[in-house]
């Protein structure tokens, strides 16, 4: 397939809200605003999603405007009890209220209210992550405080299409292999968040009303020391101008062509927590994926609804970078997703 490098500054969307450009970059080159979608405004969706985690735990945060509501979230994953706990401020009809920012590269986010207090902030190469919640689940109080450092030159962003909508688009930016370090408290256990990789997930675009997507993220360190990541995934749209699949390498990307998400079947149905496989059109990514939790999403509420499963586990194989050198990893922790939306 075609790989589009997207490589000049200039606006996202021109006056009739379309896309300027479409494919693949490694920097928020194309300038997103609110103000200039001409799509129904209803149909506008934003969010900003931070997971960090290891073999034993995970969390994620996320502050999104979705338009017709709005969520400031948290999940808290133990892996070794197989468990995840979640709780949210709901906002209805936002409708912008929540201020994303239009660059993930300035601007900060934060809601509050009697029950949740959550911010993001950006500093001078670093980002400030808040949140507390005084009864999270059971009663317990959950307060994380953290900050990401050694941000990457290098990230995944994409800008692509929807057909049958031209108004409809996804842009979108994946920083992978981010350090942490910080603490969290939840209950009576403290965490301590030193060390931890972390990625974000930043989202503007115009939906169309029913999508099934595939997504797959890694960061992690390997045992010389060096950082290593990928971003793989497909089902955001029309992807012909480029992928999103990219490797990254001690903050360098690598781009790569397709990827072919292997979800073992059983007589017709998808089998999520035995072994996956993952394969490169290019040759340049081979791996296996163990699972280890499901964290399975079934919401069915009238014209609102999510079929997720959200897998984590263990990633072993081999990476080919641009210059032919071979990444061998072994048990690396990520996670990998099949999610049909209507939203």
């Amino acid at each position: 397939m075609s790989q589009r490098r997207i490589t000049e500054r200039k606006k996202l969307l021109d006056e009739k809200g379309r896309l300027t450009e479409r494919g693949y970059a490694t920097q928020l080159l194309l300038d997103y605003d609110r103000k200039d979608v001409k799509a129904a405004k209803i149909r506008v969706k934003e969010w900003d999603y931070y997971y960090f985690g290891n073999d034993k735990f995970g969390v994620s945060l996320t502050i999104a405007d979705n338009s017709y509501m709005g969520l400031a979230s948290a999940q808290v994953l133990d892996f070794e009890r197989k468990s995840i706990d979640t709780n949210f401020a709901f906002v209805p009809f936002p409708m912008g209220r929540m201020k994303m920012p239009s660059s993930s590269v300035n601007g900060d986010v934060a809601y509050k209210n009697k029950k949740t207090e959550i911010s993001f902030k950006v500093a001078q190469d670093k980002r400030i992550l808040h949140f507390d919640m005084p009864s999270f689940k059971n009663g317990k109080r959950l307060t994380i405080d953290a900050e990401l450092w050694d941000i990457p030159k290098d990230s995944m962003v994409i800008a692509t299409p929807f057909d049958g909508d031209e108004r409809a688009f996804y842009y979108n930016q994946k920083i992978n292999c981010m350090k942490v370090t910080g603490s969290m408290v939840y209950g009576d256990s403290a965490y301590n968040l030193d060390g931890l990789p972390a990625v974000l997930d930043w989202g503007r675009g115009v939906w169309t009303y029913d999508n099934t997507w595939y997504w797959s993220s890694l960061s992690t360190v390997l045992p010389e020391g060096d950082t290593f990541g990928f971003n793989i995934g497909y089902g955001f749209g029309n992807t012909a101008a480029a992928s999103e699949n990219m490797l990254f390498y001690n903050g360098k990307a690598h781009k790569l062509e397709e990827v072919e998400f292997e979800i073992p079947l059983e007589d017709g149905v998808e089998q999520y927590m035995k072994p996956w496989r993952f394969t490169s059109s290019d040759k340049r990514l081979e791996m296996d994926f163990a699972p280890v939790f499901d964290n399975r999403t079934d919401l069915n509420a009238l014209i609102i609804a999510q079929d997720a499963h959200q897998v984590f586990g263990k990633f072993s194989g081999a990476a080919i970078l641009d210059d032919g050198r071979s990444i061998s990893f072994r048990d690396c922790m990520g996670f990998a997703e099949k999610v049909r939306n209507r939203w």
